[in-house]
């Protein structure tokens, strides 16, 4: 690795790349993430790089707990720039990650909720602490259909009705339920969860890269949405996010204290439950 980034700590042991997320106060995903983000996937896309990469947070109670909504339009644009300005969205970015020559691994401890949950999604594997993991995709509760990645992940991950529980009701699930769901590969305990995955990584980093390539990109055939339709639903949450419903129920989040480190943030699922009812 030769660059740095302002949010994303990075250590090669080997042929395994540590990349810790830390943008305090809360790792909200905003436009410094989205371009340090865009700069590391620039970087694995060569082959010389990492064979594999695991994905933690510097914060224990927030992995990335979703984007920041006060900065949408700017951490569009930072998208934009791994693909263009007719990809300029987070899907078609989180597409990239998927299509990497590396083997990626999400290590979760704390919230990954929203785009946080579909960073996740769009990584190869996601093991959870089981004690200490949230997964969540609120953004129904809010006024706007999930729109970079999850709709299609989750549907190939837990088949219809599963899908359906997890993006209408917009609740947030412990790591146990998501496993048994399919939303992660493993809960592990949380004082086993550093050293299983380190084991996984190295294993694999052991492994000929054309070998882990070959069969990564096999698998991506099979089950990767494509292009069209992360495009189509990237346009639906850019079109609903501007909308009177989103606007007025993210406007009472905020008075509650959202995107601070606070019950709103800690419990988002339970926060939506408890927002007045739409007519």
């Amino acid at each position: 690795m030769t660059a740095s980034y302002e949010t994303i700590g990075t250590r090669l042991d080997g042929n395994v790349l540590s990349a810790t997320f830390n943008a305090p106060p809360i790792n909200l995903i905003g436009p410094q993430v989205v371009r340090d983000l865009v700069g590391l996937l620039e970087e694995l896309s060569h082959p010389a790089s990492a064979r594999v990469v695991v994905f933690d947070s510097a914060d224990p109670d927030f992995f990335f707990p979703h984007v920041d909504l006060t900065e949408v339009p700017e951490y569009t644009a930072e998208a934009a720039k791994a693909g263009g300005p007719g990809d300029a969205s987070l899907g078609m970015l989180f597409r990239k990650l998927s299509q990497i020559p590396a083997v990626t691994i999400a290590k979760l401890r704390g919230r990954a909720r929203g785009a946080g949950s579909e960073f996740l999604l769009a990584c190869d594997m996601r093991f959870a602490s089981r004690e200490n993991a949230v997964l969540g995709q609120p953004e129904v509760g809010i006024g706007a259909p999930p729109g970079a990645g999850a709709i299609q992940h989750l549907t190939r991950l837990m088949g219809r009705g599963r899908a359906l529980e997890a993006v209408l009701t917009s609740a947030d699930f412990d790591a146990e339920l998501a496993e048994r769901y399919g939303w992660i590969n493993r809960a592990v305990p949380d004082a086993e969860l550093d050293e299983f995955v380190a084991g996984m990584a190295a294993r694999m980093g052991g492994f000929p890269r054309d070998a882990l390539i070959a069969a990564k990109t096999a698998i991506n055939a099979i089950s990767l949405s494509t292009p069209a339709d992360v495009r189509g639903d990237a346009a639906l949450f850019q079109q609903l996010v501007r909308g009177e419903a989103m606007q007025r129920r993210t406007a009472e989040l905020f008075e509650q204290g959202l995107q601070t480190r606070g019950r709103t943030e800690l419990d988002l699922g339970d926060a939506l439950g408890e927002l007045k009812a739409v007519d």
